[in-house]
């Protein structure tokens, strides 16, 4: 019981710092602080990145608890209810996010490459969800998960790359265009990575279970005389 806790903790966790971060930066857009070069694109247009810090911090603390399996069996109306918060604050998070790289100001160290990833990976989140939704809008649950679990990695890419930067502040050396977008898009890809290394797990012990299940059978219409089964 208590271990179906571990991945929801998990993720909550890793989305600890970012959702931190964020937090951060409403106070300092409510609170009048300072003006300065790196925050000055947010004063100018405060809309976007406000709401792309709401919905990303509504969007991986809620989501994570999408991945309780016991949860979803026992309630499954407020995974439903809750998946009907997640879903807009998804898009949402992610349509700001083409917003800002297309229109704000670039930082220092943001160049053509990690503008071009950032792109990609808003517009491959935006499309993983709409997936997903179609999918459960046809009551393809099968479908659904896997989509969402890809929309949802990257929309917690913020929390990878608090790790994947750690090289960039203990060696101030390497710091450079080409770095940021290798650091940034290691985040993302290691989150996509995580996914799909689950979701083949989960297909092989699928496999294996089919399996299982067929010469069991075979079995029992032989008399007890194992048949080979094709595959």
């Amino acid at each position: 019981m208590k271990s179906e806790w571990l991945l929801p903790a998990g993720l909550i966790g890793l989305s600890f710092f970012p959702v931190l971060a964020g937090t951060f930066r409403l106070f300092q857009l409510g609170g009048g602080s300072g003006i300065t070069t790196e925050n000055a694109r947010f004063f100018a247009t405060p809309l976007p990145i406000v709401l792309h810090l709401i919905s990303v911090t509504i969007y991986c603390v809620l989501g994570a608890f999408q991945f309780a399996p016991g949860l979803r069996r026992r309630k499954p109306e407020w995974h439903r209810m809750a998946g009907r918060v997640v879903v807009p604050c998804g898009l949402v998070a992610a349509l700001t996010g083409l917003w800002m790289a297309q229109y704000y100001p670039r930082p220092l160290f943001d160049g053509t490459l990690l503008y071009t990833i950032r792109l990609g990976v808003g517009a491959a989140m935006v499309l993983f969800i709409s997936i997903g939704i179609a999918a459960i809008g046809r009551q393809d649950i099968t479908a659904h998960r896997p989509w969402m679990m890809r929309g949802y990695a990257l929309g917690l890419g913020a929390g990878t790359q608090v790790l994947t930067h750690l090289p960039w502040f203990l060696f101030p050396s390497i710091r450079g265009e080409q770095t940021r977008a290798v650091l940034m898009g290691a985040g993302w890809a290691i989150n996509l990575a995580w996914v799909e290394w689950i979701l083949l797990r989960e297909r092989s012990q699928d496999l294996q279970r089919t399996r299982t299940t067929a010469t069991q059978t075979t079995t029992s219409q032989t008399g007890g005389t194992p048949c080979p089964v094709k595959t």
